[in-house]
């Protein structure tokens, strides 16, 4: 199954489960918000990279009334509740159906973020791409990923993987929420923290850092000078 088709798939109940599925929900968006370093009144033009169903962009529309944001997602049916999600706030906002991988961003930046969706792409892919990022930031502008990592061993991911499992089931997760990100994990292709953050400072980026770690749940980000 593609990465489009899963997520088109369970797009309908993929939000309902994702506080269930992230163990550290509330630290992990908050502290993704938390370290954009813009003035709150500022018009800043944000990127949303896999923006699925728009959670991260509703926390910056909140955060940052002026903001204008662009959502990119190969699912439009995640783009569709999106959209919804989004209908109540009065920004600036453009959709992109596009797999960004492929798709050229072809204007500038302040801020590009993205949560939970870099993780599907191989090494080469993730280098490529922060490559992309850091010359579609404009000059200060700034680059957050909120994902998941992968073990720098396999003793650590055998750890990360497991109490992931315990923890969820602690949440209350059911068997059916449970299959259903089973079959979404076959796509993941995750790289370690230190390899990313690697790669951003190859491509030029500085102030790369790691703001929040939750076992396999990172926040970390850089800076274009």
């Amino acid at each position: 199954m593609s990465i489009k088709s899963a997520f088109d798939k369970y797009s309908a109940e993929y939000d309902g489960g994702r506080r269930k599925l992230i163990p550290c929900f509330d630290d992990f968006y908050r502290t993704a918000i938390s370290v954009i370093p813009f003035d709150k009144g500022k018009t800043i033009r944000v990127l949303d990279l896999g923006a699925g169903t728009g959670l991260l962009s509703e926390m910056v529309a909140v955060a940052y009334p002026c903001s204008e944001l662009t959502l990119v997602d190969v699912s439009g049916k995640m783009l569709a509740i999106a959209k919804n999600r989004l209908s109540k706030f009065t920004n600036t906002i453009e959709y992109r159906e596009e797999d960004y991988t492929e798709w050229p961003i072809q204007d500038k930046y302040d801020l590009i973020i993205s949560s939970l969706s870099i993780h599907h792409l191989n090494d080469t892919e993730k280098r490529e791409l922060f490559g992309n990022c850091y010359c579609s930031l404009s000059s200060e502008g700034v680059f957050i990923n909120a994902d998941q990592i992968l073990g720098e061993s396999p003793t650590i991911e055998k750890m990360y993987r497991a109490k992931w499992l315990e923890e969820v089931k602690n949440n209350g997760v059911s068997e059916q929420e449970l299959e259903s990100a089973f079959e979404r994990m076959k796509e993941d292709k995750m790289s370690t923290l230190p390899y990313q953050l690697a790669c951003l400072s190859e491509a030029g980026f500085s102030e790369t850092t790691c703001w929040y770690q939750n076992f396999s749940f990172v926040v970390f980000s850089g800076t274009r000078k």
